[in-house]
């Protein structure tokens, strides 16, 4: 059996990282709570590399006689503590170490992958599930995925065909409380580009069109233990068929903020903004479709369950009636 000497606190700090349970205690406790420790032979070899570039088993330090056994979980008793005096390894040195080997491991900040599905319903754009993932690839940073399924039969060219679709990708960027996404999706269909277009060139209304349009958007949300709040704004562009008769693009908008009344249970004000600011439709004119004012209440479980129900008045002068929408939806 080949055993192999390393600097005790190098591989107690590695091993450390790699357990956040035990890495969150005081270096007293890591030392102490090393029978728990799970240290396998990445680990070692990890150690064995940082040692060779920086020697630090020196005259009163501690080192590990590590038995070359297989990964597993080792105890106390597999390891000879030598020690030349009771002094105890500088606290930066451990620190210093453990931040090499979380950084050699690839940091996240801590977050996993995730997937949200939310089912959708309100008083203008019908149902629509959606969904975003994120993918954690720096510190601060997630890559994040989104789509939503438009089922709404005005959105489309007939009952159920060539129904409005948007798939875009951007980033989630975590500061504090805060996180802002950025996105670029597609729309595709004939809402915003009208359609393929016949002989003459003129949009027909009826055929989908892939990348029927662009959505550059920007979401922002707060979040801490009694506030909570968020942004939205995306503009709806027609990408295809852009100068022809029947191109059209949207602004829309909103933002709400509310209360934590516990981690169940927060409520809130919305408003919420839908403009056509461009009709290319002959005698067509721009409008604002509607806005929504009106408090919301949402109700949330710890598994990543919440429900939200938002309703209220449409302000824009000339409209009747008032607003209302549902969102369900989990996370894993």
């Amino acid at each position: 059996m080949k055993t192999r000497y390393i600097h005790a606190p190098l591989v107690l700090a590695i091993a450390a990282a790699s357990a956040p349970a035990i890495a969150q205690e005081d270096l007293l406790a890591v030392s102490s709570a090393a029978s728990a420790i799970v240290i396998d032979e990445s680990t070692l070899e990890l150690a064995e590399t940082l040692e060779a570039i920086a020697p630090s088993a020196d005259a009163g330090s501690e080192t590990i006689s590590a038995p070359n056994t297989a990964a597993g979980t080792l105890s106390v008793a597999d390891f000879a503590l030598t020690s030349a005096s009771a002094a105890a390894p500088a606290s930066s040195e451990i620190a210093v170490t453990a931040a090499a080997a979380a950084a050699a491991q690839g940091e996240t900040g801590g977050r996993s992958e995730s997937f949200t599905v939310t089912l959708n319903q309100d008083a203008f754009f019908g149902f629509y599930p959606a969904f975003n993932g994120l993918i954690p690839v720096s510190d601060n940073v997630d890559f994040s995925f989104y789509g939503i399924i438009w089922t709404t039969d005005a959105f489309g060219t007939g009952l159920g065909s060539d129904l409005w679709t948007e798939f875009g990708v951007g980033a989630a960027i975590y500061t504090g409380n805060l996180v802002i996404k950025p996105q670029i999706g597609l729309t595709n269909g004939a809402l915003l580009s009208g359609g393929v277009l016949d002989a003459n060139d003129v949009p027909t209304g009826t055929g989908g069109n892939f990348a029927d349009g662009i959505v550059p958007s920007l979401t922002m949300n707060y979040s801490d233990d009694t506030f909570e709040a968020e942004f939205y704004g995306g503009y709806y562009a027609a990408l295809r068929n852009r100068n022809d008769d029947a191109a059209l693009d949207f602004l829309h908008t909103w933002i709400n903020a509310g209360y934590k009344f516990s981690d169940n249970f927060s409520a809130g004000a919305h408003y919420e903004l839908l403009s056509n600011t461009r009709n290319t439709f002959p005698g067509g004119s721009t409008a604002v479709a509607y806005q929504w004012l009106g408090p919301y209440v949402q109700f949330s479980t710890s598994n990543g369950f919440f429900a939200r129900f938002t309703a209220g008045a449409d302000i824009e002068d000339g409209n009747d009636g008032d607003f209302y929408k549902l969102t369900a939806g989990f996370s894993f």
